[in-house]
């Protein structure tokens, strides 16, 4: 398998601000709440980046802890975030995106202490989502494709 590898998702938006996401075989839903225009049928996009890290972080721990001689009898990663709604609204100059992330890891284990730590330290050196959020990225519009519908007529 080649080292750097891509991977591909495809956001298509549904009736009001729902959206289908998809990735290889899957999809789910993202909306708004009520309270910003959806229909609250699924988390919105700033919900599932923090999702999306505490799932990475979960996953680098099942793979990673036998390596570090710790047991899992429990992983959980709770994930917090601010972000000032006045830089989505545009009713200031502050940026969009969250301003902080915060998460806790909740690890119920009999391994010793130092062990544990040193496996945290790993973790969390070795998440993608993290170190995507942590580190500036290359974030690149590729293309726009404008797809006209045409309307003919027929005499």
């Amino acid at each position: 398998m080649a080292a750097v590898q891509t991977f591909k998702a495809t956001a298509h938006l549904q009736e009001g601000v729902q959206v289908k996401a998809a990735s290889r075989n899957f999809e789910f839903i993202i909306d708004e709440p009520k309270s910003l225009g959806g229909t609250d049928t699924g988390m919105n996009p700033v919900e599932a980046l923090l999702a999306s890290l505490g799932a990475c972080q979960a996953i680098v721990a099942r793979v990673y802890a036998p390596k570090f001689g710790v047991t899992l009898d429990d992983f959980r990663v709770e994930v917090e975030g601010d972000l000032d709604l006045d830089g989505f609204f545009d009713r200031s100059s502050v940026r969009p995106g969250y301003s902080d992330i915060r998460y806790t890891f909740r690890i119920t284990t009999d391994s010793p202490p130092q062990q544990v730590e040193a496996f945290i330290d790993f973790l969390e050196s070795k998440c993608p989502v993290g170190d995507t959020l942590a580190h500036p990225v290359n974030l690149t519009l590729a293309g726009v494709i404008i797809e006209n519908k045409s309307i003919f007529s027929q005499d």
